[in-house]
């Protein structure tokens, strides 16, 4: 882990170099787990913002600021022998002055550069969310370690909750399921979609409600882990599916093979909306790229970008990808990897039936529709 974290020290003490700032305040939820190698300073989910923010000086020094609440648990639980020096000072201080973060690592430094942080604070700091984000879209070996693991617990954890499902329970009851099912492998369902019959065809973001499934149901989860997401989506279907889902099945999943084909360093988000558009067409379902989004790159957040017709974002070396195509009726979701010149797909659930899809010679197995 040391190694790990003396990686990312690194890389931001570039950055500091390269932006012409003094030092990086840490405090946003993603960034934290990123930095700490899985550690959390969330209390409040409700919120982006962390209770304590780490602070990496120009010359590689690390620094942690918390109140006295939080102090003695983050260098016990979270930062144990990660060499940050605390800086604490008293709750009411913090409420009273909320700039005080900002001012407490101004006097840690000795030049007159600025201070570039993830959250905004008077003017002693230079927001600078995104560029310090995109330090962590890389993802180490480590880090591949955790999301591989990750993917197999959530894909093997939503693939045995499809199958015990019966007809006439209540979304509610599915989503009860699949966030039990992830908090049994530590992970924690940072958002749950369940969609039942008319629904499924109505809504492409179908919050669980009370009522119950009779002939298809999707489930969604984005399982959180170690700060790392994996996004994935299954349907069942009571009996044989209809013929029209399993066009509607396939139409997505050939999408998502195009998608993943195209998933290659330095490929553009707008290319892979555009690519993805077209796909639509070639399946006979043009414009449905207009009713959602495709998905696009993952990591410490569901998605840190989302490709669309404007995207200047490109995709980089060893990043993660959801990508999320869906045909009216249908939906297909993995999590994968981007490597040089190859995907992998690390979400799959065991035994599941799968659609094989081509794309530019290329074949995919994708998750197809469960028949119970």
């Amino acid at each position: 882990m040391n190694a790990e974290i003396d990686e990312k020290v690194e890389r931001l003490r570039r950055f500091c170099v390269e932006a012409k700032v003094s030092g990086v305040l840490i405090n946003t939820q993603p960034n934290f787990a990123w930095l700490t190698a899985g550690g959390t300073n969330g209390v409040d989910s409700t919120k982006e913002s962390g209770v304590a923010t780490l602070f990496v000086r120009r010359d590689g020094k690390r620094f942690v600021l918390a109140n006295r609440i939080e102090m003695s648990r983050m260098l016990n639980e979270e930062l144990s022998g990660q060499n940050y020096e605390p800086i604490e000072f008293a709750w009411e201080d913090e409420k009273a002055n909320p700039s005080l973060i900002a001012e407490l690592a101004a006097k840690l430094v000795t030049d007159s550069a600025p201070l570039a942080a993830d959250f905004t604070s008077g003017t002693l700091v230079v927001p600078m969310y995104e560029a310090i984000a995109a330090e962590r879209y890389q993802l180490t070996d480590a880090e591949i370690e955790r999301f591989r693991e990750l993917g197999i617990d959530a894909g093997r954890a939503i693939g045995e909750v499809a199958r015990s499902l019966e007809p006439g329970i209540t979304e509610h009851e599915v989503a009860r399921r699949a966030n039990d099912a992830l908090a049994l492998v530590g992970a924690t369902a940072v958002v749950t979609l369940v969609a039942a019959d008319e629904r499924l065809r109505r809504y492409r973001h179908p919050v669980p409600t009370g009522v119950s499934w009779n002939k298809v149901v999707m489930i969604v989860v984005c399982a959180r882990r170690h700060g790392l997401v994996a996004s994935l989506s299954r349907i069942v279907c009571a009996g044989k599916k209809p013929g029209d889902l399993d066009r509607r099945i396939r139409a997505s999943a050939s999408v998502n093979a195009k998608l993943f084909t195209a998933t290659r360093p330095r490929a553009k988000g707008s290319e892979l909306y555009h690519i993805a558009a077209a796909a639509y067409s070639e399946a006979g379902f043009p414009g449905e790229e207009k009713l959602h989004h495709q998905g696009g790159a993952a990591g410490y957040r569901t998605r840190d970008w989302v490709a669309h017709p404007l995207s200047a974002e490109a995709v980089r070396k060893r990043q993660a990808f959801a990508w999320n195509p869906s045909v009216t009726g249908s939906k297909v979701e993995e999590t994968c990897i981007a490597f040089e010149d190859e995907i992998e797909i690390i979400t799959a659930s065991p035994d599941w039936p799968t659609v094989t899809a081509d794309a530019e010679g290329r074949d995919y197995l994708l998750p197809d529709v469960l028949e119970l």
